[in-house]
């Protein structure tokens, strides 16, 4: 090859390198056009609640949550539930992606209809924050004195296993008494009004008439039911998301340490959303232990108690194996079998 010849050879080379490098930078330019252009969808998750649910109430009321994931994209709708049952039936034909807190008994009537769901916290036992309640002046003064007695309760709810508790206690079956399936806010008009002469609910509704001069507390879950209120994800969203699961937890672990620490801030903050007052309401978070932990097999045990109970009373359809049920692992960030969990924490 001649000296002139290699010379062009090397300048066609470097042109060809030149172009291609051009192409490239362009190329990829319109790529970051195009992607800025066209941002990815932000991640929207459905959150169900109940006006129980102190914890998720007042992170909606802060904007809490709004700011801890939008590092992650995340926009938040609220739905709000009259109790647990209808929020994992909306949870199970995935309208939620996750539930605030429901009563211990929920998610087993959840996972008697095969619902696609996984245990993701649980609060530590509140058994005073839920009560049979009669009129002062009325006949009811034990347990065994609700034979042949009408009574309003909410089906599934955490008063639901304390009316069955109670019964089986005083060596009584559903069958002696005439229950009325009733929402809480129906349960009260019928028990003010004498169609019924006990109200089993839970607080803040409790707390709201229990001072009452003409109401008498007969019992509360104290020694019947330790009474464990269960946040829960879809299975689908907690597996392909979970580092907002992380933070979710992370935010009802410490809004449960501040409603602590705090009693007359969080009082004050929820009176105008529950419309009752702040003492009132004071009353009702004291006997909420707010303790947010991730779910343990030693915590777990009651569950199973509770499936068999309303087995037993005809309610489930056939018996329920509570430790097949799934549990978010905080630490392999995956479900897993409740029977096989093991203490770890959260973060």
């Amino acid at each position: 090859m001649t000296f002139s010849l290699f010379r062009w050879f090397a300048r066609a080379t470097l042109a060809s390198v030149f172009f291609v490098s051009v192409a490239h930078a362009q190329s990829a330019a319109s790529a970051a056009s195009a992607a800025s252009a066209n941002p990815p969808a932000p991640l929207k998750l459905r959150i169900g609640y109940q006006k129980s649910s102190t914890l998720i109430t007042i992170l909606k009321a802060r904007g809490s949550l709004e700011k801890a994931l939008a590092p992650l994209g995340v926009t938040i709708t609220w739905n709000e539930f009259a109790s647990g049952l209808p929020l994992t039936e909306a949870l199970n034909a995935e309208a939620v992606d996750f539930s605030a807190d429901v009563a211990d008994t929920v998610p087993v009537f959840a996972q008697a209809a095969h619902a696609q769901f996984v245990y993701v916290a649980q609060e530590a036992p509140s058994p005073g924050a839920q009560a049979i309640i009669v009129k002062r002046d009325g006949p009811l003064h034990s347990l065994a004195d609700l034979k042949g007695q009408r009574i309003a309760v909410t089906k599934a709810a955490g008063s639901h296993y304390l009316l069955l508790a109670a019964l089986a206690k005083a060596g009584l079956t559903p069958a002696d008494v005439h229950i009325s399936y009733l929402t809480p806010a129906d349960g009260r008009a019928a028990f003010e009004r004498g169609s019924v002469d006990a109200w089993i609910t839970w607080d803040p509704y409790v707390a709201a008439v229990d001072q009452a001069p003409d109401v008498r507390i007969l019992a509360n879950g104290e020694g019947l039911a330790s009474y464990q209120r269960y946040y829960l994800a879809s299975g689908k969203f907690a597996a392909a998301h979970p580092d907002v699961i992380n933070t979710l937890f992370t935010q009802l672990t410490s809004t449960g340490t501040w409603v602590r620490a705090h009693p007359d801030d969080a009082a004050k903050l929820l009176a105008p959303i529950w419309g009752l007052d702040a003492t009132t309401i004071e009353r009702a978070n004291a006997r909420r232990s707010y303790a947010v932990r991730a779910v343990d097999a030693q915590n777990f045990g009651e569950q199973q108690k509770i499936a068999d109970t309303f087995y037993r009373a005809g309610l489930l359809p056939a018996p329920v194996d509570t430790g097949t049920a799934l549990r978010w692992n905080f630490t392999t960030k995956r479900a897993e079998a409740a029977a096989s969990s093991t203490m770890v924490s959260g973060g």
